[in-house]
């Protein structure tokens, strides 16, 4: 957050609120008159039909069919139309309030938090959901003082609910969650940020890393709805202050190594921050010591060793770090890794194919915004977004500054487009964290959601007496195809005019019906589960690439749709992303009204590349490696992405 604490907040782009049984409703045409304003007075970026589910017919493996969530259709009865998305959390049974562990201290690790996830942990084929909890900040400090106490047994823990999706005799599926947290034995009951999802020890189960301010948990599936505390045993703990974590296989050795990023070097022995009226105030990154991520490679016996130093994770200047996202930006074949910063500049970690990495944000222009200053990063995600095959990067950040997307030229050099794209103005307001490219129309652009929650007090909010004044209302961008991305907040549903306090958010297919939904994670409230009611009107494609002897998701995997109709769509199978979470890793490709497949390619993180005939439309489809034309041979691998 690159915002002084001492700087007084924006408040006349934050509309009148009201507090309706404990949420808080925006009036969404303020903000449009305020940002009417800002672009006449030249105020520029300072940082800058029905489901079409068909027959299944097998192609190389297995499909899925996908039909309309029954639960969801009874949400949506209750609200518009219209309603892009409609929020069932709690009707499906996710009971759950965020418990930040704020006492009046002003600790900048509750404002936050907390993350979230989207995995498969029992292979049954639908989505589970991973919360993230907090825990009370402080010493010689008890519930009892807590601003916000706790809801629920004690103490306050990370929850696991498993998705009991099921289908009745007519075909229509309801939408269930049951908490199995008791009996999966995780106990999680540190200050948790975020969650990483991959299966590190190839059985084909997902395992799981939980990252936060001390200490972080590793935690091995056992397959058979179990896991088991592995933190000490693998070597993956640490009791600094993190937030994002990736599995990811950098060095093409098979098996998925761990990146996790660091933020400052917090105590309550912490610096007293102040506003501009002498009231006390969240302090920002720079009032701390930034601290280094770190790297584990993974032995391939069940442990890793911190390989930070050897492979030269060594920036000129630390970064407090908060997003991650890994991509091969230059096309050269390797797995790269970028980080979002706050406050400081980010991190492109360019993979030398040696066990090394090179940091050349600042040569490739994605360190700073195109004015030359840090900004703060907080969520990031990789997306092919005007359809060049080649991956653009999108970060969210502090209002004022503006988010930021950087459009890559295909070597991985970027130019910063925010205020082109249109998304610089309307992101000015609002202090954002989780987001991704999504599709959410499946026309086959890819689209932005935007998670929003401040970290400076709102003035209005601290004059009506709210303990934590820091809500704001989500967004919604659509690709219009031409290089523009154009907000329709206001028609993507009613759960879009909640103001809350949001900072993680995972995406995925949790009903299995061709389009992709949310789950987004509110500071001290609960989560919000928003079911896509109009994704499947489009056509779609639903991939899932496995490793038959790693028995896993090949994360990292780059795939091409080539259509008769259109150009080639290109989408890589990644769970990190966003702000601290995990998200859904089978690709969901929107297609339109066209279904002119004519072949698919998927280029392996070992570099070899393989091509099948198209697959079934509006269906998932497993691509086992090895079962497909073989194109390319590892070694020959080099050259541009979407070659």
């Amino acid at each position: 957050m690159t915002r002084n604490a001492n700087t007084k907040t924006t408040t006349n782009a934050k509309a009148t609120i009201s507090a309706i049984a404990g949420v808080v409703v925006f009036p969404r045409r303020c903000l449009a008159a305020v940002m009417v304003l800002i672009a006449l007075c030249g105020c520029t970026d300072t940082s800058t039909e029905s489901d079409r589910s068909g027959e299944d017919r097998p192609v190389n493996t297995d499909t899925t069919t996908a039909d309309v969530d029954e639960s969801t259709a009874q949400e949506g009865r209750l609200q518009a139309e219209s309603d892009t998305f409609v929020d069932v959390a709690q009707s499906a049974g996710i009971d759950f309030t965020h418990f930040n562990g704020m006492s009046g201290k002003y600790y900048v690790a509750e404002e936050k938090g907390p993350g979230c996830g989207l995995f498969d942990y029992d292979n049954d084929g639908d989505l589970d959901v991973y919360l993230i909890q907090g825990a009370m900040l402080g010493e010689n400090v008890t519930f009892e003082d807590a601003t916000f106490p706790p809801k629920g047994p004690l103490p306050p823990k990370d929850r696991l609910y498993r998705n009991d999706l099921t289908v009745g005799p007519d075909g229509k599926k309801t939408l269930k969650f049951t908490d199995v947290t008791a009996e999966s034995g995780i106990e999680a009951t540190g200050y948790g940020y975020g969650v990483a999802a991959g299966d590190y020890d190839n059985d084909g189960f997902v395992d799981i890393y939980v990252s936060g301010y001390g200490p972080n948990y590793m935690f091995r599936n056992n397959g058979d709805g179990t896991f088991t505390d592995v933190t000490e045993r693998t070597g993956t703990g640490d009791d600094r202050y993190n937030t994002s974590a990736s599995f990811v296989d950098y060095d093409h050795d098979g098996n998925l190594d761990l990146y996790v990023c660091a933020y400052v070097n917090f105590s309550y022995a912490h610096p007293s921050c102040h506003s501009l009226t002498g009231k006390l105030v969240w302090c920002g990154p720079l009032s701390y010591k930034a601290i280094p991520d770190r790297l584990y490679r993974n032995r391939g016996d069940g442990t890793f060793e911190d390989v930070t130093v050897a492979a030269r994770i060594l920036p000129d200047e630390l970064g407090s770090g908060l997003g991650i996202v890994c991509a091969d930006f230059n096309g050269d074949g390797w797995i790269d890794l970028y980080i979002a910063n706050d406050a400081r500049p980010n991190h492109l970690w360019i993979n030398q194919g040696d066990g090394t990495f090179v940091d050349e944000a600042l040569l490739a222009g994605c360190a700073l915004n195109h004015a030359g200053m840090s900004e703060a990063s907080m969520g990031v995600d990789a997306g092919d977004f005007d359809a060049d095959g080649d991956e653009d990067l999108f970060m969210t950040h502090l209002a004022e500054q503006s988010n930021t997307i950087y459009v890559n030229d295909g070597t991985g050099l970027f130019t910063d487009l925010s205020r082109e794209t249109g998304l610089a103005a309307p992101s000015m307001p609002y202090t954002s964290f989780g987001t991704s490219w999504v599709d959410y129309d499946n026309d086959s652009l890819l689209d932005i959601f935007i998670a929003n929650g401040e970290v400076l007090p709102i003035e209005e909010q601290v004059r009506q007496g709210d303990p934590l004044p820091l809500k704001q209302p989500n967004q919604l961008f659509r690709n219009h195809g031409d290089g523009k991305l154009v907000e329709v907040t206001e028609s993507a549903g009613k759960v879009f005019d909640l103001v809350e306090v949001s900072r993680g958010a995972a995406f995925g297919d949790i009903d299995n019906d061709g389009d992709t939904d949310i789950l987004v994670a509110n500071n001290s409230g609960r989560p919000r589960l928003l079911i896509n009611q109009i994704g499947n009107r489009n056509h779609w494609i639903g991939l899932k690439l496995v490793d038959t002897e790693k028995k896993r998701d090949m994360l990292g995997t780059w795939v091409g749709i080539y259509r008769g109709d259109g150009p080639t769509l290109w989408r890589r199978v990644r769970a990190a992303a966003s702000f601290c979470a995990t998200n859904d890793p089978r690709l969901l490709v929107g297609l339109g009204d066209g279904t002119d497949i004519t072949k698919v390619t998927a280029k392996w993180p070992d570099g070899s590349v393989e091509e099948w005939a198209a697959p079934p439309v509006d269906k998932y489809t497993t691509l086992l490696k090895g079962s497909g034309k073989n194109i390319i041979k590892p070694a020959d691998n080099r050259g541009k992405q979407g070659e």
